[in-house]
C-alpha cells in the first residue's frame, strides 16, 4: 500500500494515493456514474458504494493495483483519476486507465500530463516494463493522450465490445519502459 501523504507532482495537477474515505469513495462513484465519464468505460453498469469498496480491497489495497486522486496544483481540488490495474509483477506489465471527472478540466491538457506522472511512477518506482491501455476508437482524446506520451498501437479490434445494443471498436496501445530500451 503505498504511503498516503505521497504526492506525484506536476505543472497542473498532482497525483495522491486514493483512500477509503468517504469523500474519495463519493466522488468517485458520482464521476464513475455521470454521463460524462460512463459512457467511456467498458463496465457500464451503476457504480456503487460497495462495488468501489470491493475494487479497493481486492485490487487496491491487495497491491494488485494503484489508484490516484488527481488534484489541482493551485487549490488541491480533486477533478479525476488515474489507475494502475492487474498488476503483473512477474512480467512486469500493467494496464493504465484515467477520466478526468469535472468537465471543466478537460482539453487543457491534463489527461496528457495524468499519464505522464502515472508513467513516471510505474516506469521509475515499479519498475514496469510494459504499460498498456485501451480506449474506444470513438474516443480520440483519450487515444492522442497516449500517443502524445509515446504508446503505440498495438491493435484495432472491431467490434471488441457489446456495450448499450451496439458493438464498439476498442483500440489497444502500450509503451515499453523507455530505460530498458537504451540498455
Amino acid at each position: 500500500m503505498l504511503d498516503p501523504n505521497m504526492r506525484i507532482i506536476g505543472k497542473q495537477v498532482y497525483l495522491r494515493p486514493i483512500t477509503d474515505s468517504k469523500e474519495d469513495t463519493d466522488r468517485i462513484i458520482c464521476w464513475r456514474n455521470s454521463d460524462s465519464v460512463r459512457p467511456y468505460f467498458i463496465y457500464q453498469k451503476p457504480f456503487t458504494m460497495e462495488g468501489h469498496k470491493i475494487w479497493l480491497e481486492k485490487e487496491i489495497f491487495s497491491g494488485k493495483g494503484f489508484q490516484f486522486i488527481v488534484c489541482r496544483i493551485e487549490d488541491g481540488k480533486p477533478i479525476g483519476c488515474a489507475y494502475l490495474r492487474d498488476y503483473d509483477s512477474h512480467s512486469r506489465k500493467a494496464e493504465y486507465g484515467f477520466f478526468i471527472g469535472d468537465v471543466s478540466e478537460r482539453g487543457k491538457g491534463i489527461g496528457t500530463e495524468m499519464l505522464k506522472l502515472t508513467m513516471e511512477f510505474a516506469f521509475q518506482e515499479l519498475k514496469i516494463h510494459k504499460l498498456f491501455g485501451r480506449a474506444f476508437a470513438n474516443n480520440p482524446a483519450s487515444v492522442h493522450s497516449f500517443l502524445r506520451n509515446g504508446f503505440e498501437q498495438e491493435a484495432y479490434l472491431k467490434d471488441e465490445e457489446f456495450i448499450n445494443g451496439e458493438y464498439r471498436d476498442v483500440v489497444f496501445l502500450a509503451k515499453i519502459n523507455p530505460d530498458e530500451l537504451e540498455k
